[in-house]
């Protein structure tokens, strides 16, 4: 089982491909390894996968789950395997700015899907405390409950059933106590201290948002356009106009990664 040792975490790794450029992928929030892994295999080069400390298959230490926390795991991952590229969604995009925020040319190029916070207190934190006090001493099998069994969900569910597939999926972690205490520790940080540090930031940011999405504003996408100096938006109306538009942007982050604009 590929792992990396922090001093204070022990991370599950996965890896497909081969070659260059390798690219680290860190994911949301509650998430692990696999929220992206359907479409790895379309991007070239190597692809590092990992789960953040208190999610999937990685270790919970007792303290410890700051977003500097979880850029050293990205940063961890990224030494180990000499990752040039980061692609970061949610929580992970966090991860890459507090990062980039201290060290700006860490990466060459990132991508940024969905990027939930910046500079300010997290806008939805009793939702999420609320969550972590369910999910606290916790099964696998009861927080796997926990998180799929709301009344809106399932009949979401019904409609779409490959969507329970795919959550469920999601959902997998070995500690839902460490995953508790994971979420307490992002709602009570923000990613940068200060946003006016990232336009330090002149190597290539891609950012991918989604109107209409309270977790993740659009808004913060032109904020974060205005900060970085050579940054690219791509804005989407909502969810079902990204995952249609799932083939084309495939191709622009297979171009991006490669350098190629």
């Amino acid at each position: 089982m590929p792992v990396v040792q922090t001093e204070d975490a022990t991370l599950f790794v996965e890896v497909d491909g081969e070659g260059e450029p390798v690219t680290v992928l860190a994911h949301g929030l509650t998430n692990n390894r696999n929220e992206l892994a359907a479409f790895t295999p379309f991007v070239p080069g190597t692809k590092v996968r990992f789960d953040f400390r208190g999610h999937g298959k990685s270790s919970a230490p007792a303290i410890g789950f700051g977003f500097a926390d979880f850029a050293r795991d990205l940063d961890a991952v990224a030494t180990a395997y000499g990752a040039s590229v980061a692609v970061g969604t949610s929580l992970g995009a966090g991860a890459i700015a507090n990062i980039l925020s201290r060290r700006p040319d860490r990466f060459e190029r990132t991508i940024w899907l969905l990027p939930a916070g910046l500079d300010l207190p997290f806008a939805f934190r009793e939702r999420y405390e609320q969550m972590a006090d369910d999910l606290a001493g916790a099964t696998p099998e009861e927080a796997l409950r926990i998180a799929l069994g709301d009344p809106e969900r399932v009949a979401e569910f019904l409609q779409t059933p490959w969507r329970f597939e795919v959550e469920q999926m999601l959902w997998t972690h070995d500690d839902p106590d460490g995953l508790a205490r994971a979420i307490r520790g992002v709602v009570q940080d923000f990613p940068v201290p200060d946003r006016e540090l990232l336009r330090g930031v002149t190597n290539p940011v891609l950012l991918i948002c989604i109107e209409g999405d309270e977790v993740h504003p659009a808004e913060l996408g032109h904020v974060l356009l205005d900060l970085l100096p050579n940054a690219e938006l791509i804005l989407y109306e909502g969810q079902e106009a990204l995952m249609s538009d799932i083939p084309r942007l495939v191709q622009r982050v297979i171009s991006f990664v490669l350098g190629n604009g």
